[in-house]
């Protein structure tokens, strides 16, 4: 029979004065680390003392006890109450329970101390939180007793709300904070759920992953749909917002999609009603349009409406408020938030004055249609006069070959026009009307059979393409006079020149692609070369002669810029030209990031999809740069 074991006993404890009691150089402590000395004392103040400190007697040189002790463990403790005694809040004798040791070394006991105490769990922490949430106490007031921030308290109720079956996953270890935190987006617990057993065979499970997971049926407040309504209105419509706590969330998502859609609806069919008053022929309405909407269509060439005098004088004002806030300010380091928010909408006010609708022919309007969609940053976007081709003038047919009394009978040869040879038309000289051609005057007998004209001017053609040939500067200019008219001016076949420029849309939209600064920048370009070239086709040849060296070859490099495919698609695999467009990349020195094309959760990482086990490196379909 084993002998038993000896009964442990328990070091003695009792109360000792303060003023008896001073720190030992024994403590292991040095780095301060955790709450502060304040703070720890507020909290004794709030709930006395919770732990005793552990003493030694202090030894005079005979070894006899002197009265006093030292600390080896409990010195913030001590600093505590030795800070709330300096503010006359705690007596100098007043009594302080500690457990006296006598045996072994003062350091091992500061070292057990420090080492054998095993930190709350967060989980304990988050659930503590919510304890006393229920039991009535505030976030505020929890935020005060524990000295940390509400926005602190906030999230730990958060995580606390999370789902008990994921709550005990994370507990075993299951999941990090940072993923336990991507689950408080949605406070579904069905929905937590139903997405952790889907990250369970997903290949990333990173806390990104998660989010985008329980927000993929919602829409950021930075959307421009909620920018265009505003987010008020959709609260006040009884709509909910779900709110990252812990990372920016741009104002959080929001959860009732077809509530927003409805509000939308409403907001651009009240502007398109509007816009509709004008006489227009047709009014297309959606919150997003496609890039390229506008491919194939006829663009009316407008006048601007001259501002009133009260508009003149409202603008004048303005800009020299504007002015006048710049100049003061000017070499301020940083402008005051009042200040910054008076330019803001002095700009703002400056760009509705400026964006007037122009004024176009009511004939025009009557035949042609507008695009009423919501813009950048969520601002109203109405594209004002576009003709459909079913909607263009009919065109009037020429003379069929031979009703000139052509007397051999001859046909001319093909040279894709309706009968008559490209170059009998002088260039430069245009029809009365831009999309129409004038039947040819009855004049009788000609001088000259369809077939002659034909064989002539077919030697004509080759004496062009000689002489063109032999001089670049005519051949550019001619080029860049055909381009023009395939990119500025519909359905005008006013040059001799069979150059084709397709303007290709797009068949898969990327996101946001057409509120994207390169899309922008390429339709202000754009605009502001339609407003400098003529609005009669027949007129062009003329002011591209004019125009200097350096603007005939910045509107031809324009020109050429709309004909680039560079779309890798899986139904139309074209790697030549795709190899080409990397050529041409690498020649213009393209860089998508100044570009203005960043990687985020919605355009490439929320897309991309990592390899699979099993698939080899050829498996992987990658996108161009």
């Amino acid at each position: 029979m084993a002998p038993a074991l000896p009964k442990i006993v328990l070091s003695a404890s009792r109360d000792i004065p303060f003023n008896k009691l001073m720190l030992s150089q024994a403590n292991v402590r040095r780095v301060k680390a955790g709450v502060s000395i304040e703070e720890l004392a507020e909290d004794i103040a709030r709930r006395t003392l919770l732990q005793s400190l552990t003493v030694r007697p202090v030894l005079d040189a005979n070894g006899l006890e002197t009265g006093m002790f030292e600390i080896p463990a409990g010195g913030r403790r001590y600093r505590a109450l030795d800070l709330l005694v300096r503010q006359k809040r705690l007596a100098k004798t007043a009594p302080v329970p500690c457990v006296i040791r006598e045996d072994g070394l003062a350091e091992e006991d500061s070292l057990a101390e420090n080492i054998q105490r095993a930190p709350l769990h967060p989980l304990d922490q988050f659930r503590a939180f919510l304890a006393l949430r229920e039991k009535g106490q505030s976030e505020e007031e929890i935020a005060a007793a524990f000295f940390v921030s509400v926005a602190v308290v906030k999230q730990r109720l958060r995580l606390a709300a999370v789902s008990p079956r994921l709550l005990d996953v994370y507990a075993e270890d299951g999941l990090t904070l940072d993923q336990l935190m991507a689950f408080t987006v949605s406070g579904d617990h069905a929905r937590q759920e139903q997405v952790h057993e889907r990250l369970q065979a997903s290949f990333t499970r990173e806390p990104y992953v998660i989010r985008r997971m329980l927000t993929e049926k919602a829409v950021r407040a930075s959307d421009k749909r909620v920018q265009f309504i505003g987010l008020d209105a959709y609260i006040d419509a009884g709509g909910t917002i779900m709110r990252d706590l812990f990372q920016s969330d741009d104002g959080g998502w929001l959860q009732d999609v077809a509530l927003l859609d409805r509000l939308v609806a409403a907001k651009l069919a009240e502007a398109a009603e509007a816009v509709r008053s004008e006489g227009w022929h047709w009014i297309e309405v959606a919150p997003d349009l496609p890039y390229g909407h506008v491919y194939g269509l006829r663009q009316l060439r407008g006048e601007p409406i001259a501002a009133s005098e009260e508009e003149q004088a409202a603008r004048a004002a303005l800009q020299a408020d504007h002015d006048s806030l710049e100049e003061r300010y000017a070499d301020a380091a940083d402008q005051p938030e009042a200040v910054d928010r008076r330019l803001g909408e002095i700009e703002a006010a400056l760009a509705a004055l400026d964006d007037q609708p122009l004024a176009f022919d009511p004939a025009e309007v009557a035949r042609a249609g507008s695009f009423v969609s919501i813009g950048i940053e969520g601002r109203l976007r109405i594209e004002r006069g576009y003709v459909r081709p079913e909607d263009e003038a009919p065109l009037l047919s020429d003379p069929q070959p031979g009703a000139s009394g052509d007397a051999d009978g001859g046909k001319p040869a093909d040279f894709g026009s309706t009968g008559t040879a490209p170059s009998a038309m002088p260039m430069g000289v245009a029809t009365a009307d831009a999309r129409t051609v004038e039947p040819e005057e009855d004049e009788g007998l000609k001088p000259l059979s369809d077939r002659l004209m034909t064989e002539l001017t077919a030697h004509r053609t080759l004496a062009l393409r000689q002489a063109l040939g032999e001089q670049p500067e005519v051949a550019f200019l001619a080029a860049l006079h055909a381009l023009c008219l395939k990119a500025f001016f519909r359905y005008v076949p006013d040059s001799c020149l069979e150059l084709d420029l397709k303007q290709i849309g797009f068949s898969a939209q990327a996101p946001g692609l057409n509120d994207s600064p390169v899309a922008t920048a390429i339709e202000a370009r754009h605009q502001a070369w339609a407003a400098t070239l003529p609005k009669d086709p027949g007129d062009l040849w003329d002011v591209l002669h004019s125009f200097d060296r350096d603007s005939r070859q910045l509107l031809f490099a324009h020109c050429v810029a709309l004909s680039v495919n560079a779309v890798a698609e899986t139904y139309n695999r074209r790697p030549r030209a795709l190899a080409h467009a990397d050529r041409l990349a690498a020649a213009v020195d393209l860089d998508m990031a100044a570009a203005g094309w960043t990687p985020s959760v919605e355009t490439y990482l929320g897309r991309h999809q990592g390899p699979h086990p099993g698939s080899g490196a050829g498996g992987q379909e990658r996108a161009r740069g």
